[in-house]
């Protein structure tokens, strides 16, 4: 494109390549293009002076060699946005792995916006219900707003995230946007595959940037998802679910980018500037006074301690915290939520009302003990225990069974139909539990149902 401001490469170090433009400095963020078809891509990171950039690579710079020739696009990075993305499977540069015939009417959108104003924000105290019996009694996800499922490997924090999907397309008819990061290259075919095969995907939009891309590019995807869920809040005005998974991976390629750029690192060895990037992407999630863009975001928990500078500079942005638990996976109880710790802003009287209020306090009161006697039953059995205390854990027991939930995205392995819950039950079956209505039943009649009346049928079946 002659048009285009042309330079050249002076240094070329892994990802990170300097470029000198004698014409006119390239601005910050601009996209430049290399290679005989431009497919090398890089964003200008710095000026370093009056004609040199500094440039982060988001494709590999294999054959890229001193005296190249490199071309400012004059814009930032891209993205298709609209409803004729939905339905498909996006990367960083907008490019549809799905269907790579180029549409004329494509709507193209920078994916660095600035966040809406303070005074267009609106924050409301409606519930958004997942169908999720453990998240809508315990942790209330508040709609327009940031939650968080925090967690280790392996303790099924991606499934989650499909199930929510799943629940959210069925019953709300909302629009999803799906944003992979830096996770395995084989879970987005999967995703994408079941949610064909399920119709989940006509109204949500995928897109991905695997843990095999440069880190520029793994650091970019975030903002390229915002870009198209803003544009579907603001010009479609549709209520945007933003399914991050995992945010923990743009920390993480961000770390790569500031090591690669020879900043000094700081606590941990995680980038100085880890606070301010995590709050640029953050800032952007938002409701305005129209639409709301809901966003649950997988965070992985480096060797599960939660004092990580990762972990704990997300939990600022959040008002859900969902705890995933190891111990509980291992035990069988899925989703392996954590009750005792996972907390909302929402669960308060004046937002869900008394009766939920006090059901969920009361829930954790009956587990909390459970989890002080734990030691002594270990050590003297559950007959050392007073009456009251007997009951307790009893009662308690039959409560953790009831917090499991066989979930749509996982029938093809477990064999068990998918539920989703509407609150109101959730909230009755946990009362009558309670109330010692199940005293005389097994604690496997609880284990794995959707509504408490299935535990009748499964009581009467085994009887």
């Amino acid at each position: 494109m002659p048009t285009m401001n042309e330079g050249y490469v002076k240094t070329v170090r892994g990802s990170v390549v300097e470029a000198v433009f004698e014409n006119k400095l390239p601005e910050i963020n601009n996209k430049i293009v290399a290679g005989e078809n431009h497919e090398m891509i890089f964003e200008v990171s710095s000026h370093v002076d009056s004609t040199t950039v500094k440039l982060i690579a988001l494709t590999f710079t294999a054959g890229l060699a001193r005296k190249d020739p490199i071309w400012d696009t004059g814009n930032h990075l891209m993205i298709p946005v609209g409803k004729q993305t939905l339905g498909n499977l996006y990367d960083v540069f907008g490019n549809n792995l799905v269907d790579s015939e180029k549409k004329e009417d494509t709507i193209l959108r920078s994916i660095h916006q600035d966040p809406v104003s303070f005074a267009q924000r609106s924050s409301s105290d409606e519930i958004f219900l997942t169908g999720i019996k453990a998240i809508d009694v315990l942790a209330p996800l508040p709609k327009g707003e940031k939650a968080g499922l925090f967690g280790g490997a392996g303790v099924g924090k991606s499934v989650l995230i499909t199930e929510l999907i799943n629940n959210t397309a069925k019953k709300s008819k909302g629009y999803s946007v799906f944003c992979g990061i830096g996770e395995r290259s084989r879970e987005a075919e999967e995703l994408y595959r079941e949610m064909r095969e399920t119709g989940v995907i006509e109204n949500a939009i995928l897109i991905f940037a695997q843990m095999n891309e440069p880190p520029g590019a793994r650091f970019r995807v975030g903002h390229a998802a915002l870009t198209m869920s803003e544009y579907l809040r603001d010009v479609e005005k549709k209520d945007v679910l933003l399914l991050i998974d995992n945010i923990f991976r743009f920390i993480q390629a961000g770390s790569e980018v500031s090591g690669l750029m020879g900043k000094m690192p700081s606590r941990v060895g995680y980038q100085p500037t880890l606070s301010s990037e995590l709050s640029e992407l953050q800032e952007r999630i938002s409701s305005t006074k129209t639409n709301s863009i809901t966003s649950i975001q997988a965070v992985y928990v480096p060797a599960d301690d939660f004092t990580d500078p990762s972990a704990t500079h997300i939990f600022s942005h959040l008002s859900a915290s969902i705890i995933l638990s190891r111990k509980k996976a291992s035990e069988g109880l899925y989703p392996a939520i954590d009750p005792l710790n996972t907390t909302s802003k929402m669960l308060n009287k004046r937002i869900v009302g008394e009766r939920h209020y006090e059901i969920a306090q009361e829930i954790k009161r009956n587990l909390a003990i459970y989890d002080e006697l734990k030691d002594v039953i270990a050590m003297l059995g559950i007959e050392e225990l007073s009456k009251e205390n007997r009951d307790t854990v009893l009662r308690a027991r039959k409560l953790q069974r009831f917090l499991t939930q066989p979930f749509f995205t996982t029938e093809q392995f477990t064999g068990m139909e998918g539920r989703f819950v509407e609150l109101e039950d959730s909230l009755d079956g946990f009362e009558r539990i309670l109330n010692d209505e199940f005293e005389d039943y097994r604690e496997s009649d609880l284990y794995m149902i959707g509504n408490v009346d299935e535990a009748n049928e499964r009581r009467n079946n085994n009887s």
